[in-house]
């Protein structure tokens, strides 16, 4: 198995987390890849990755965006088991050498001599480190908007980081908000499948890893992917949806009301039924 660089260095790692139980846990659409992000997971193959092996062994569905466009712009996505994924995930970690794996809510960056030497846990434990890679992910001082509804949280059900928002600001770290949206789920009991176009299956899964990386597992896992569906939205659905929805949003801490460029000039166009928004520092991954 290749590791990471620094790991194939002979690095001692330790990766903290708040629930080691939900490492590779997937949130929202529970996909890899797509258009520009796609080159982006080869890119972390190449380095040594294993987000690109996980999800070749954990994808249920693949697809090769922009394919009647030139190999500069093609991109990979797939579609991956989310409980696959998790427990593919920790069971990779778990077998790499100089990797350790702790459970805990890191509040602060210890410093010293105007250097990053380590972190401290929620539980007073301190973790020393030359070097220290804060992935935030959407957990930094959190916030997740439901319609009228705001709270703290870092994924739902799970908690915010805000001690380590507090410490970056502290040190002058410049924080910013960004937002990502979250669709509606539906009840797939509820669906009539046969009533939607089946999307093409390609022959060959396009695959993150390199040829000559791929290992049985994983090429059992590619032809063994599901079929995707194909739908579209008529008119009369999406009026049905509108008038179903609240007439206020909240998006970025602020209510949003826009009015739809139609002729029912009444209907009021929301930006989402939820999203969710966090706050993440541009941090370096290394202090000097």
């Amino acid at each position: 198995m290749r590791r990471p660089l620094p790991l194939r260095l002979g690095t001692n790692t330790a990766l903290v987390t708040i629930n080691l139980d939900l490492i590779g846990q997937m949130s929202c659409n529970p996909a890899v890849g797509g258009i520009a992000k796609g080159h982006v997971v080869r890119e972390i193959d190449a380095l040594g990755g294993i987000m690109g092996r996980v999800i070749d062994r954990t994808g249920i569905q693949f697809r090769l965006l922009n394919r009647s466009r030139g190999p500069a712009v093609q991109s990979p996505r797939a579609q991956a088991d989310r409980s696959m994924y998790r427990t593919e995930m920790r069971s990779v970690l778990e077998a790499t050498p100089n990797l350790s794996l702790r459970q805990g809510v890191v509040v602060k960056l210890i410093v010293a001599n105007n250097r990053v030497i380590g972190v401290e846990l929620q539980d007073s434990r301190r973790f020393g480190a030359k070097s220290v890679v804060v992935a935030t992910g959407t957990f930094l001082n959190g916030t997740i908007h439901t319609g009228e509804k705001t709270f703290s949280a870092g994924r739902a059900g799970e908690p915010a980081s805000i001690e380590l928002a507090d410490s970056l600001k502290r040190l002058g770290f410049p924080v910013g908000r960004l937002k990502t949206g979250t669709p509606p789920r539906l009840d797939g009991r509820t669906i009539d499948w046969d009533a939607f176009e089946r999307s093409r299956r390609m022959k060959i899964p396009s695959l993150f890893r390199s040829q000559r990386k791929r290992s049985n597992k994983t090429r059992s896992s590619a032809s063994s992917a599901i079929r995707a569906i194909v739908s579209t939205t008529r008119s009369a659905a999406t009026y049905t949806a509108r008038r179903s929805i609240p007439e206020r949003s909240r998006a970025s801490g602020r209510d949003i009301v826009r009015r739809s460029r139609t002729r029912s000039s009444n209907l009021v166009k929301r930006t989402g039924t939820s999203c969710s928004s966090s706050q993440r520092a541009a941090i370096p991954t290394k202090f000097t």
